[in-house]
């Protein structure tokens, strides 16, 4: 297990290093995505004027406040992965996205990816986003702002972390180890529930 401090953006080398049970704390650039933000980049054609290669992304839609300047952040908190699995293959192979964060996981099409194209997911806790918010300086720049609050955000971030490596470009994940060691011991518990 290592801890891996990363000045984004990042090459393919740093990200095929990370192990599950790695942490990693990430300072920089990290880029905010949802659900409406990839279905219009990836289903719509819509481009982006950000450069993501090398980057993290972060699966949220924050709260924000309007100001003279732009916003600023009111709280930043991570939603689930899972109803976005089928767009990290586009984020990879496409923008050249190294890093995924979220929570719940992804399943095996994006572990297939992270192992062809060098990436990892990284997980948070959920019900952090007071404390993510506080690892976030700035909101530098919004793409897609018509999406609001599903926009491309552009994030300025400094210490944000440590964040759980939990899936792997070597084939692991925390999930299916949690889902397998489950299933193993389902009978037996089953039995002394006196279930049939």
């Amino acid at each position: 297990m290592a801890h891996y401090d990363f000045s984004m953006p990042i090459g393919e080398a740093d990200a095929r290093r990370l192990r599950v049970n790695d942490t990693v704390t990430l300072n920089g650039t990290l880029f905010g995505i949802r659900d409406a933000t990839q279905i219009h980049m990836f289903d719509r054609g819509r481009k982006t004027r950000f450069d993501l290669k090398g980057h993290a992304v972060i699966h949220t839609a924050p709260n924000v406040r309007k100001t003279a300047s732009g916003y600023e952040p009111v709280c930043v908190g991570t939603t689930t992965s899972d109803r976005m699995e089928r767009f990290t293959r586009p984020l990879m192979a496409q923008c050249g996205v190294r890093l995924v964060i979220g929570k719940g996981g992804l399943r095996g099409d994006s572990q297939q990816s992270f192992a062809e194209l060098g990436g990892a997911y990284l997980a948070i806790i959920g019900g952090t986003a007071a404390l993510e918010t506080t690892w976030i300086e700035a909101i530098e720049d919004v793409d897609l702002d018509d999406l609001h609050p599903e926009s491309l955000w552009k994030f300025r971030v400094k210490g944000f972390g440590p964040l759980l490596v939990a899936m792997d470009s070597h084939g692991a994940s925390l999930y299916a180890e949690v889902k397998a060691s489950s299933q193993a011991k389902r009978p037996e518990a089953v039995r002394r529930l006196g279930v049939r």
